[in-house]
This record gives structure tokens, sequence and C-alpha cells, in this order.
């Protein structure tokens, strides 16, 4: 028997979702090779598997299963004070590849991993790495990032600190007072972004990555905004909540009609600049004043912005408001960041006779099921698309709809919850081997394709739990299914078992 034959068994059964625990736990370990680890990444595992991962002595099995984007993050709880800093960093850094939605991790998760005061007894990462992981990974969400001004452990109040502008006056005005001398230390050192003398003396020192975030964000004193319209970087003072009336005047007049655009959303606009953008030359101004009639808010230019400027088949980041989005920093407030538009106005967008305003609403998870029945037969395929990634209550049919017209969103459509996996059969004809495979798997499929000319259909119709046990024996002699048939639900137990004592022989396990 070759060593393919063996190896696609221990695969397919790795993965079987009908495997019992006793089963897969055989698999937990040095003995299946890379089999095991892409299983403790890749896969929902029972609590029996987590708890026996959890335990088990060799830290490349552990960091696997940090990795896991399917495991409950409760029950990875004990890797975030792992022995191990490697293990540590990969649960900190996220699943990979990094899906477009990332679910965050629970607060006693982020607590350890922030507050942590080494690396780990490997000493391949320091405890400011691991966080710095951490913060990209956009697994922190939004509640946690807004509670940590008022958090317990110092280290959580001085970052903070570093969220400045998100934070409310009462907030700022505590840090600046704590009890905690580098807490203060920090908070002092954080007020510079919301005064102009200090951003002017700040700019030159900034990288030039960063140089955009500090003007489109930070408060201007008139010789660093007169320096931006003489160096030509403006765009990002189209945006900033501090860049003075007679800037913004200026900026509406500007010969870039990019630079105009921006600036015809702005909520504090006067309302002859509103006019005379609204019958500016370039279609593309009169677009951007026309989608943001008054009154408007930051919340609703920001929420435009964010989907106006990407296009049908754009796969960014589905990020919470308020994480690592962009930033709308209301100094004027008690609330601090002004992240979401109201449901008033999410609910006229999706009524709009404006697609970017439907696009808009469609975006948004939070729209109310009837508004969402009626954006799943808009006209506009980019809304239809919009509602299909972003909603959890988009229906089935609209899910399977996008999955088929647009490969690019095809990976982020099957992890959902509510993507369709029966009633698929009439596309196993489809020119398209990726929608064949989906259709191969459809129990209701009366001849599943295992002789398909692509590999990825005929292993998903190998798996089809409609086969019968002839059937699959015969799939799992053959290494074009063997793998499938593996996987196939409907294999019996013991099967699998005697699957994996010839796998694991083969491989020179046992």
């Amino acid at each position: 028997m070759s060593d393919s034959l063996h190896a696609s068994w221990l695969r397919g059964v790795a993965f079987n979702t009908a495997a019992p625990s006793d089963v897969l736990i055989r698999l937990v370990g040095e003995a299946s090779g890379e089999t095991g680890l892409l299983m403790c990444e890749g896969r929902d595992l029972p609590d029996p598997v987590v708890d026996a991962i959890l335990r088990h002595p060799a830290a490349r099995i552990r960091r696997a299963l940090a990795r896991n984007r399917y495991v409950d993050p409760a029950r990875l709880t004990p890797l975030a004070t792992d022995p191990s800093g490697i293990v540590r960093g990969w649960l900190a850094g996220g699943p990979r590849p990094r899906p477009r939605k990332v679910r965050p991790l629970p607060d006693d998760i982020i607590i350890s991993l922030l507050t942590a005061e080494d690396g780990g007894e490997d000493r391949m990462l320091t405890a400011g790495e691991i966080a710095a992981e951490l913060d990209s990974s956009r697994q922190i969400p939004a509640s946690f990032h807004r509670s940590m001004a008022g958090r317990e452990h110092p280290a959580l109040r001085i970052r903070a600190t570093r969220r400045w502008q998100s934070l409310t006056p009462a907030e700022r005005a505590r840090l600046l007072e704590d009890p905690d001398p580098e807490v203060r230390k920090e908070a002092q050192g954080s007020t510079w972004v919301l005064d102009p003398a200090g951003v002017e003396a700040r700019l030159p020192s900034v990288g030039s990555l960063s140089r955009p975030y500090v003007l489109g964000t930070c408060a201007l004193s008139p010789a660093l905004v007169e320096q931006c319209f003489a160096d030509g970087p403006v765009y990002p003072l189209t945006w900033n909540r501090h860049t003075p009336a007679d800037a913004v005047a200026r900026l509406a007049r500007h010969p870039d009609a990019k630079v105009r655009a921006s600036v015809a959303a702005r909520p504090d606009l006067t309302p002859d600049l509103a006019a005379e953008l609204g019958d500016d030359p370039d279609e593309d101004v009169r677009t951007a004043a026309r989608l943001h009639p008054f009154p408007r808010t930051w919340a609703e230019y920001w929420a435009v912005r964010r989907v106006d400027q990407h296009g049908s088949d754009c796969t960014c980041p589905i990020i919470e408001p308020g994480v690592g989005a962009d930033p709308v920093p209301d100094p004027e407030a008690d609330t601090g960041w002004d992240t979401e538009p109201s449901s008033d106005w999410l609910a006229a967008c999706a009524e709009s006779e404006e697609p970017v305003l439907r696009r808009v609403a469609a975006s948004r998870p939070g729209l109310p099921a009837e508004l969402v029945a009626v954006l799943a037969l808009d006209d506009d395929e980019a809304v239809r698309i919009q509602l299909a990634c972003n909603h959890p209550l988009a229906p089935p049919r609209l899910l399977l709809d996008v999955f088929v017209a647009r490969p690019a969103h095809r990976p982020h459509l099957l992890a959902l919850p509510a993507f369709p996996r029966t009633g698929v059969s009439h596309l196993v004809d489809h020119p398209d081997p990726e929608v064949r495979a989906l259709a191969a798997a459809d129990p209701a499929l009366a001849h599943p394709p295992v002789r398909d000319p692509d590999p990825a259909v005929r292993r998903a119709a190998a798996a089809n739990p409609g086969l019968a046990a002839e059937a699959l024996e015969a799939l799992l002699a053959d290494p074009g299914t063997a793998e499938g048939a593996a996987a196939n639900p409907s294999l019996p137990v013991p099967r699998m078992h005697a699957l994996l004592d010839r796998g694991l022989r083969g491989a020179g396990a046992v």
C-alpha cells in the first residue's frame, strides 16, 4: 500500500466531521506528523480533543491549536499563559491566513497577553512582541478598547493613553491624575495630539508612514496648515475635524477634484460651500455632495467613505467600528469616538435611491431583518454583495448566488454559518470546478461525480454522505478519492480506527 494512500486516509479521518473524540485523539501528537497539526489548527474539535491538545507536552501541537478559528476561543484561555512564548505569540497573532472577519478573544485572554511580564520560558519572543502581535491581529474588540481607561491593571491604563482622542474628557482627566506615576507620565505624553503647538513640534520626527494619520486626526496649528498647502500633502486635511474653517474653504476650491470630493462630504461645511460643491464641474464631487445631505455627522461621513472607495470584489478586512477603523475623534463630545451612525440614518440609507447609500446599509450587521429582505433583492449587485458578506441574516440563496458569481468572496462565504450545503446539486455541471465541488458534496445528489477531472471535485464527491458503503470501500482504495472517502461522515467508526491503524503503521508511527 502506497505512503500517499496512507497519508490520504489520515488527512480524511482528521477532517471527518463525524469522527468521535477517541478517533481524533489518536491524531493528536507527533505520530501523525503534519496531519495532526493541520487538524489541531483547521477544524472544530470536541472538548476532550481540545483538552488533550492543551495537555500535550509538545509546544508545536499546542501552538497549532492557538491558531484555530473554529474552537470556542474561551477554550483557548490556558494558551494565554502557556510556558512557550511561541504558543502565546501564535494565539496573539490569530488564525492564518487571516480571515476577513476575525473573531474577538475573550477579555481574560487579552488581559493575560497584554499584562504578561515575560515572553515565555523559551525566550523566543518578548512580552512586547507578543502584545504587538495581538495589536495587529484585530482580535481585541471595541468594547475592550473602550474599557481600558478604567481597568485595574496599570499596563492597560497606559495602553488607553495611546488612544487619547478616543477617550472622553473625563477619562483623560482621570488618567492625567492616575495614582500610578507611569500612567500619569504616559497620559501627559499623549496630550500633544490635541495641542496644535505640540503637533507642530512633533511632526518633523514622525515617520513618513505616520504623517497622513497625524495630519488627518490631530489638532493643527495655522503654521502647519500653511505648510501643508505649500508642500502639497493637503488630502488628510479634508477629513480632519480640527482643520480650521478657512482652510476647509480653501480645500473646497482646491484644483484637485479628489480633494474637493472629500471636502464635499464634511459635516461642518457652510451652506454656501455645500451648494457650491453640489454644482461642481466634476461628477465625483457633485456625487459626494449629493450623498451627504445636511444635516450629517462624522460617523455618516466615514460610513459612506469606507464603502464608496471599494469595488465589488474588495476583500478588505471586515472591521468592527472602533477597531482599526478610520478615526472619528470628537473632542467636543463626552462619548469619545463617534464611530457608528444612527439606526434611523441606516434605515434611510436602505431605502435611498442612491446605490452607494444602500451599500452602506447592507454593510451593517445590525440592520433589521425587514430591510435585509428588501436589500437581498436589490437591483444593484454591489448592494447584494455587501449584504451577503456582512449581515448574519443574509438569506442562504443570496450567499450561494454571490459564491457562484464572485470567486473573490468564496473563502469568506464558505465560513459563514448560513452558507447552504444542501440544495445545490443543480450546480454539479457548472464549468467552474469550485462550484462543482460544492455541488458534489450535496447529500441529495443521486450520483456524486467521483470521476470528475478536477481532484477537488472528486474529493468532495467521495465525501458525500449519500454514497453506499460498497462504493466507499472502492473509493478508499483509489488515491484520487481516498482522502474524500476517509472524510465521509457515513464511514463507520470502526472503519475509521482501522484506517488509522494502517495509516499510522504505514507512516512508520506504530
